[in-house]
């Protein structure tokens, strides 16, 4: 393994990016086709079931996200180090803990499916079928969290067309296999949540096959006592715990603006579950440039390299903000249509035609955000991570609590795109801190 010395160009950065990209759109298009699907359906609550049901497995595993961004910015710093055995540890310790985490949600999945559904709330049709999706998506959770640690550990070497083959498997499975299930089986809720069960297992085994072939080629495989060893794997949760905490923010923040939606009705449930899915296309095209930062990053810091540092979050930043205006753009010349593609019921398209201004304004918002979270993950700022985004919320919810008495949806989506902003405001205020701490010694 060779260390990233040379000069970062822009085509550098596209060979990182632009893989992550096109898996990265396939995720958000699970729930656009779930949407679709479920739209074709002629009850409106089935939409926002599969919503609710999504939002709170949001929780259960993005909230462990740090699985993926922990390795990734681990592994990202091992490859500029060129320290191919702690590359190796990194993925094992990794692995193991994702497996761990996966079985005891599993264990409790029958009290956390009970409370979540009653907390997120929503009419009696929603929270049925919640449940009922809920039952069966709490079998995925081994394997998808063990997808995090491979993904994260393929993205913090730069190796972006590993993570692009098993992303892609994962997602197209994901959604052939719900539009097969409930289109020509004729399953409702269920089928998307057994589409997902399968989709996750089928990736896990393709990501091991691809992750044992890499290992085999860093030289010697480390022994299960060094992989074992207490102090590293209690270092590693407890770095890991500041990244969980961030995301359960963020998390958080889209529950509650989902949370509220749903207590308003149905309809504005379904009109606003609609509405993300467009932002969330959008957020993971580009976060695919908050993916090539957090490689870059890491790697410039593992291998002492200010000057390459300095490139990445220039670089990465200028494809990002291009991409943010790009796709603000389109969800506001082509909302109309894009609205219609994914539900039949024109009371639902009419109702989210109100809201599709904040829709079309959140990539803009959106993109400073994520370059951030790319490149404080690269640096494992984690900190920083964890205190900004704590302060970030508190900004939303207070927005939230201002705004949405007086203006009802449209107060909850200007809360929103507030929180958006906080989130870069805060990010930039410790930037300059962070680029000391990572090269103090220099």
């Amino acid at each position: 393994m060779s260390g990233p010395t040379q000069s970062l160009t822009h085509s550098a950065v596209l060979r990182i990016a632009v893989p992550i990209m096109l898996s990265n759109v396939s995720e958000p298009l699970i729930g656009v086709v779930n949407t679709a699907v479920m739209g074709r359906l002629p009850q409106p609550h089935y939409i926002g079931a599969v919503a609710v049901g999504a939002l709170i497995f949001s929780f259960l595993f993005w909230g462990f996200g740090f699985l993926r961004l922990s390795t990734g910015g681990l592994s990202a710093q091992a490859t500029g180090a060129e320290d191919t055995h702690e590359l190796q540890l990194i993925f094992w310790r990794s692995i193991l803990l994702a497996i761990g985490i996966g079985v005891i949600l599993l264990v409790l999945g029958p009290w956390i499916g009970r409370f979540a559904v009653s907390l997120v709330g929503g009419s009696a049709d929603v929270q049925r079928e919640a449940q009922v999706y809920f039952n069966y998506r709490i079998w995925s959770a081994p394997a998808a969290l063990a997808n995090f640690a491979i993904l994260g550990w393929f993205i913090g070497q730069g190796r972006a067309t590993l993570a692009f083959v098993n992303q892609l498997f994962l997602n197209v499975t994901n959604m052939v296999l719900s539009a097969t299930f409930v289109l020509h089986f004729g399953m409702a809720t269920e089928g998307v949540g057994l589409a997902v069960i399968i989709a996750e297992y089928a990736a896990v085994a393709l990501g091991l096959i691809m992750a044992l072939r890499a290992l085999g080629k860093l030289g010697n495989t480390p022994s299960w006592t060094s992989v074992l060893q207490r102090a590293p794997l209690v270092k590693l949760i407890a770095a890991n715990s500041d990244i969980m905490i961030r995301t359960f923010c963020l998390v958080f923040a889209f529950g509650w603006f989902v949370s509220r939606g749903a207590k308003a009705g149905d309809l504005v449930v379904a009109a606003n579950a609609i509405l993300l899915n467009l932002f969330e296309v959008a957020a993971y095209l580009i976060d695919g440039f908050a993916y090539a930062s957090e490689a870059l990053v890491g790697q410039a810091i593992g291998a002492r390299d200010r000057k390459r540092f300095s490139q990445a979050v220039s670089l990465t930043t200028i494809w990002a903000m291009a991409f943010g205006v790009l796709f603000s753009t389109i969800i506001w010349v082509a909302g109309e249509p894009l609205l219609g593609l994914m539900t039949t019921n024109e009371e639902v398209k009419a109702y989210a035609l109100r809201f599709l201004p904040w829709a079309a304004l959140t990539p803009i918002l959106g993109t400073i955000c994520f370059q951030f979270d790319g490149i404080f993950t690269g640096a494992m700022a984690t900190r920083d991570m964890r205190n900004m985004m704590i302060l970030s919320l508190a900004i939303f919810l207070a927005a939230w609590a201002v705004l949405e008495p007086r203006f009802d949806n449209h107060g909850l989506w200007a809360a929103l795109s507030i929180f958006f902003i906080a989130r870069g405001l805060t990010f930039g205020w410790k930037m300059p801190a962070l680029t000391r701490r990572a090269f103090q010694a220099d």
